[in-house]
């Protein structure tokens, strides 16, 4: 894909790596706010996604973890 940015072009793209970045192998947990985490939960795994923690309660809210069809950890939690 090629992205016009200020003057200049710059080549870009999506692709599968080898590497994935998971918390439990020191990598940085993302996590993004919902505010319906059932229908978060839904839509990731609608997209190919796993679940790696089911949704829990903590204190301040509830969440749940997933790792995307590449294999990157990423979480969602809400604190309703």
């Amino acid at each position: 894909m090629r992205f016009l940015r200020g003057h200049a072009w710059l080549e870009g793209g999506i692709y599968r790596a080898n590497l994935a970045s998971r918390s439990a192998d020191g990598g940085a947990l993302i996590v993004f706010y919902s505010r319906d985490l059932d229908a978060s939960e839904t839509l990731v795994l609608a997209h190919g996604a796993s679940i790696i923690k089911p949704i829990f309660d903590f204190p301040g809210g509830r969440r749940f973890q997933f790792a995307e069809p590449t294999g990157n950890e990423f979480a969602f939690w809400s604190n309703v």
